[in-house]
């Protein structure tokens, strides 16, 4: 009976004892794990369009100098000065078209003969550069002989290109003239670097 005595309670905190161990071993890996904070969606800010300065003069309302988004067009432009005056040419007038910073615009009287389009590209100190280094010839504004320049354009392509022009306005990108009658994407190819539209 003593020995029994004196052997069971030494048997009994070994388990008693072992318990909370294996507890603590089991509850370990939870306990070690880093608590994870949850992640806030890092928002965007949107930087505003940068606005371009363009003059509008001639047969408008409030001519003068007009700050508009760098996306705007023509028809913005013109309406932030008033709009057209009654005699003012608007079928010389591309309204769609695209604007640049630094651009003027000079909207005639009707019949007036001009002896450019209606646009007046920025300052020559600013004027693009083809990758060469020699000037772009601005296919708004270039006579024939400067058109002529260009590789693929002859006198007669020079004179399609003046001709779409008076009819239909300033190009509004550098891809439009393709849609001169006789100018494909061969030839564009061939003239793409070496041309602007401002």
């Amino acid at each position: 009976m003593l020995a029994l005595y004196f052997l069971f309670p030494h048997g009994e905190p070994e388990e008693i004892t072992a318990a909370p161990t294996d507890l603590i071993e089991a509850e370990s890996p939870q306990l070690s794990e880093t608590p994870t904070l949850p992640i806030e969606p890092v928002t965007e800010t949107q930087t505003e369009p940068e606005n371009i300065l363009v003059e509008i003069k001639g047969q408008v309302v409030k001519p003068g100098v007009f700050e508009l988004p760098a996306d705007s067009r023509l028809h913005s432009a013109i309406e932030l000065a008033g709009g057209l005056l009654p005699d003012a040419d608007a079928l010389s007038l591309n309204l769609a078209m695209k604007l640049t910073d630094e651009m003027s615009v000079y909207v005639p009287v009707t019949g007036e003969a001009l002896a450019a389009p209606p646009v007046i590209e920025a300052p020559a100190a600013q004027q693009a550069t083809s990758p060469s280094g020699g000037e772009l010839v601005n296919i708004n504004l270039a006579d024939e002989a400067g058109l002529s320049t260009l590789s693929g354009i002859g006198p007669s392509k020079a004179a399609a290109i003046i001709a779409h022009r008076e009819e239909h306005g300033p190009f509004a990108s550098i891809e439009a003239l393709k849609d001169v009658t006789g100018i494909g994407d061969k030839t564009f190819e061939k003239l793409k670097d070496a041309i602007s539209i401002n």
